[in-house]
């Protein structure tokens, strides 16, 4: 009974530290978040001008609380909000399974390499405004070309990550599961699929912030509703507590998919979060 007492008060004890950590880890980004408003405020309120960057136009975060509440009541907000998660979205997960898809093949097989990488390695370049113009010469509607643009914008960081985690997993591990007698199916599925899905995410979550950007930069042009429509649209009135709004829900929004895609691997990937909270 002893030693069950001395396990249970040191997995508590344990419990505890986690905590502990995870709330000073919680207070010190609160604390840096508080002093990056803190800086900004002080520096719109006084219009402070350093030669180079100038904060004399700058509208204070109190102004950007006034015009997002505008917005938040407005009947344009859910119009906004929901085309550019649609474009998105639809973009991202058109991305996520040709990228994963020929990042695998790509991976695994020296003749598809050669076969595709090359005409890829030219197009990965090319940035997103690039693709505009004739993104609206390929497809017939604006709304088509946009989520072209996000899907080219994420394809990129998802197919060389999985290319990556597939040319790193260890011959060893494939060579011992042919060993016991597994087909290709299930060296893919219980092998590869498994050691590659640490950067198969990583390349996810970057893959999630480009299509955000790409989205932007396709609204901003070819939208008539969005965020990035509304940004550029608050630039042109010279509204300009309305462009940080836009900014700010822009990054929030690219921050909170980036954190689903990264509760969506803790999900598929246990192992990893219990490496996590021992190296914490």
């Amino acid at each position: 009974m002893t030693g069950i007492s001395q396990t249970v008060e040191s997995v508590s004890a344990e419990n505890r530290m986690t905590n502990q950590a995870a709330v000073s880890r919680l207070l010190r980004r609160a604390v840096s978040l508080s002093l990056c408003v803190l800086a900004w405020h002080l520096a719109s309120t006084n219009h402070v001008d350093l030669g180079i960057v100038t904060f004399q136009n700058v509208p204070s975060p109190l102004e950007i609380v006034t015009e997002g509440l505008a917005l938040l009541y407005s009947k344009k907000m859910l119009a906004h909000l929901t085309a550019s998660m649609v474009r998105v979205f639809s973009g991202f997960l058109m991305a996520a399974g040709v990228g994963i898809s020929l990042g695998l093949i790509i991976g695994r097989s020296r003749f598809a390499e050669d076969l595709l990488l090359p005409p890829l390695e030219m197009l990965r370049p090319i940035p997103a405004v690039a693709w505009i113009p004739l993104a609206i010469l390929m497809f017939p509607s604006s709304e088509l070309s946009m989520i072209f643009i996000t899907f080219t914008g994420a394809l990129f960081p998802i197919l060389l990550n999985t290319i990556h985690g597939v040319e790193g997993v260890e011959a060893r591990l494939i060579a011992a599961a042919r060993s016991l007698g597994s087909g290709k199916r299930a060296i893919l599925t219980e092998v590869i699929l498994p050691a590659a899905a640490p950067s198969i995410f990583t390349g996810l979550s970057i893959g999630m912030g480009t299509a955000w950007f790409c989205l932007v930069t396709a609204e901003m042009i070819a939208g008539q509703f969005g965020l990035g429509y509304y940004t550029w649209s608050s630039y042109t009135i010279q509204n300009y507590a309305a462009i940080v709004v836009g900014m700010l829900l822009i990054g929030g929004l690219g921050m909170a998919s980036s954190v689903l895609v990264k509760k969506l691997g803790d999900l598929l990937m246990p192992w990893r979060a219990l490496e996590r909270k021992k190296h914490d």
